[in-house]
């Protein structure tokens, strides 16, 4: 399996990403915001990190890239796609997951290992889950409230579309403590925590086993991959 790792302007996590995606089992395809070319992946990951254009707001110009437009049509034809953190909010800009993506309700960047629990456990992104599983991924982020008006908010409630709530503390004042949606068919995924920098001992989160020992992130990719041979 093949799965594209889009580079832009002020991308952080795109490497981290594409050894995610090799301790997966996958190969690792490095894309390019600039191009309008997919190069035939069978899924694409939007890192984190930032974006130019976030002095506007955060992905809103990042969400017009030239490699955009292919990754919206992509995701219509149900190829995976996540978008971690800035690429979550490229997403919400791009309308490919509900609801946006603003500061922070204390104004501070954040950065901690933070709970979530999943929420749906059924997207090609999160199979490798259990509903309600509990894991801990690291969190980075100044802009990672996530609102949406009340409609929306029932909508998504209501068919699913919520993916990972924040256990323990809300660290950005999203509403009803989300950390994570996905689009109506399951194929797109928004998360503002970092998967990519839990997959690998020694690099990840502290467990009660041993420091630096979580790899509760490796799970997104390992997911993906399963999927797609599954089909």
């Amino acid at each position: 399996m093949r799965i594209g790792v889009i580079t832009f302007p002020g991308s952080l996590d795109d490497r981290d990403a594409a050894r995610a995606v090799r301790l997966a089992g996958a190969e690792a395809v490095a894309l390019w915001h600039g191009d309008h070319d997919l190069q035939g992946v069978d899924a694409v990951i939007l890192p984190g990190g930032f974006s130019y254009g976030d002095y506007l707001r955060a992905g809103a110009i990042a969400a017009k890239a030239p490699i955009m437009a292919e990754v919206i049509d992509a995701a219509a034809k149900g190829v995976p796609v996540l978008g971690i953190c800035n690429g979550f909010q490229m997403l919400a800009e791009a309308h490919l997951v509900p609801g946006a993506l603003t500061r922070n309700a204390h104004q501070q960047f954040i950065r901690r290992d933070q709970r979530l629990r999943v929420e749906n456990a059924a997207s090609d992104w999160t199979t490798g889950f259990a509903p309600e599983q509990e894991i801990v991924i690291p969190l980075k982020n100044a802009d990672g409230r996530f609102v949406a008006g009340a409609d929306t908010i029932k909508r998504i409630e209501d068919n699913g579309q919520v993916a990972f709530r924040y256990v323990g503390v809300n660290p950005n004042g999203s509403i009803d403590d989300i950390a994570g949606v996905i689009n109506e068919r399951g194929n797109v995924l928004g998360l503002m925590p970092h998967p990519e920098h839990a997959t690998e001992p020694g690099f990840g989160p502290d467990t009660d086993a041993a420091m630096a020992s979580g790899t509760d992130g490796l799970t997104f990719f390992t997911s993906v991959v399963e999927h797609a041979l599954a089909r």
